[in-house]
């Protein structure tokens, strides 16, 4: 265990002053994703079905605790604001699914922003490693290999780094935005289902 974090360390610290900035997008970028997945497996998990949620609308009755999931949290919504008159009742189930698909939506600009500069970070690396290996060519010329490698690897350890992070932060920020579209279609029918128990 100790070997593998001096081993990490030494890749880090090899990659130079540019690995700062891509940890700092990639742990900022994880902490987000982490914050969505919970999110919507909350939403996604103890939930019930839209004849239940009917019902529950019908005799005007809250779930139990136990179901957490989107509709259920439809139905408690709307029930805490429901006033009984039927053209009244339209709009604020309106407004409840209004309510509750507007979050569903956050942070995941900020993780596609997050994973689209990680590469660039890697790029402006491989500037600053190749910068370097030209002041070593300047001053030592090009018989000094050891010199120039640490340039070199300046520049190809930031872009594999930037590329490590974007390509799984794309790929989670396309997966939670089809979940949270996916939830977002679950709660706007679920809440269609519903007016006619209104």
């Amino acid at each position: 265990m100790l070997a593998l974090l001096h081993i990490t360390a030494d890749y880090f610290r090899s990659g130079g002053v540019v690995m700062v900035p891509i940890l700092l997008v990639s742990f900022f970028m994880w902490v987000l994703i982490f914050n969505r997945v919970l999110f919507l497996r909350q939403l996604y998990s103890k939930n019930i079905s839209r004849l239940q949620a009917g019902e529950f609308i019908q005799q005007n009755q809250w779930p139990d605790e136990k179901y957490q999931g989107a509709n259920s949290l439809l139905v408690r919504e709307f029930l805490a604001h429901r006033s009984l008159a039927k053209n009244l009742d339209d709009f604020i189930l309106d407004e409840t699914i209004l309510r509750l698909i507007s979050p569903m939506d956050k942070y995941l600009a900020a993780i596609t922003v997050l994973s689209a500069v990680a590469p660039l970070l890697g790029l402006l690396g491989t500037v600053v490693g190749m910068m370097q290996t030209f002041d070593v060519i300047t001053q030592y010329g090009t018989g000094n290999a050891r010199a120039m490698a640490g340039g070199i690897s300046v520049a190809l350890i930031t872009t594999q780094t930037g590329l490590m992070v974007s390509i799984p932060g794309l790929y989670m920020s396309g997966w939670l935005r089809r979940r949270s579209q996916n939830l977002k279609n679950r709660i706007a029918t679920t809440g269609m289902y519903l007016k006619r128990y209104l």
